[in-house]
């Protein structure tokens, strides 16, 4: 299927810029594979654009204001508290 060239020197780079040591064989064997992926590419030219839809609606509710907790009902079922807040571990 590889119908697209990858020259080795590609391959070195690309495996440069990942930090991974490849000796000549997998060099040989990921451009061969690198060329299959590139032209897996190539055949997405050949899809069919399709219009995208205009007629969206927005289906979510308007935002409502209600009212919260108090800070006292916040903290009611809190382990622990300190000063009108929740009080955490320690983190070092």
């Amino acid at each position: 299927m590889s119908e697209t060239p990858v020259d080795p020197d590609e391959v070195r780079h690309v495996a440069d810029l990942a930090r991974i040591d490849l000796d000549e064989d997998e060099v040989d064997r990921f451009a061969v594979q690198f060329a299959d992926i590139l032209s897996y590419f190539d055949a997405l030219d050949d899809v069919p654009e399709v219009d995208a839809e205009a007629d969206l609606v927005n289906v979510m509710r308007p935002d409502e204001v209600r009212d919260g907790l108090t800070q006292e009902e916040a903290l009611r079922n809190a382990p622990e508290t300190e000063d009108g807040y929740f009080k955490g571990p320690s983190v070092s």
